[in-house]
């Protein structure tokens, strides 16, 4: 099967990782399959934070776990890499850019052997106070919004199996 399909087809998200750090020359393929994602009207609006910084990483770890219904104490999973993405407000399309951002760094990651997870409330840790302190001590200026959170880092136990897909959920018409 050829090699994109293939990591589209098994790539799964993880929720348990290792303490061991992805090196930087990975991250940085990861963080550049990103970049690359389709833009609406090709303006590139996405913006991506990378997080490596452990304290950082707990800062917004302990944000998102406010907006989490679950109140989990690491919604992160112990992922040490946190790529929070965020989609400048004046762009109609940033949601869906920045979604595919995010959908680039997962896919690219698989194929790197890092496991990766979509963690949602980025929208809410980017609008809370704290979230706001944080853009503004990065010297990120406009309005952003948070789209989601792309967590890395080594698996700590294997990958789960595909599951079967539902039916119905395609109508052709050709």
């Amino acid at each position: 099967m050829n090699e994109i399909l293939n990591a589209i087809i098994a790539r799964r998200s993880c929720k348990n990782y290792s303490a061991e750090m992805i090196p930087r020359e990975t991250l940085e393929q990861i963080i550049e399959a990103g970049l690359f994602a389709a833009s609406g009207m090709g303006l590139q609006c996405p913006i991506v934070i990378a997080v490596t910084d452990k304290n950082l990483r707990d800062k917004l770890s302990a944000l998102n776990s406010k907006y989490d219904f679950k109140h989990r104490e690491d919604p992160f999973y112990g992922a040490p890499v946190v790529l929070a993405v965020l989609a400048d407000k004046s762009v109609d399309t940033g949601l869906y850019d920045g979604s595919l951002v995010i959908g680039n760094m997962m896919l690219a990651a698989h194929s790197l052997g890092i496991g990766s997870c979509w963690i949602h409330r980025a929208k809410e840790v980017f609008e809370d106070e704290e979230g706001q302190k944080i853009l503004k001590e990065l010297g990120i200026e406009g309005e952003y919004e948070g789209v989601g959170n792309c967590v890395l880092g080594y698996a700590a136990e294997a990958r789960p199996a595909v599951i079967p897909r539902k039916e119905n959920r395609v109508f052709r018409v050709y």
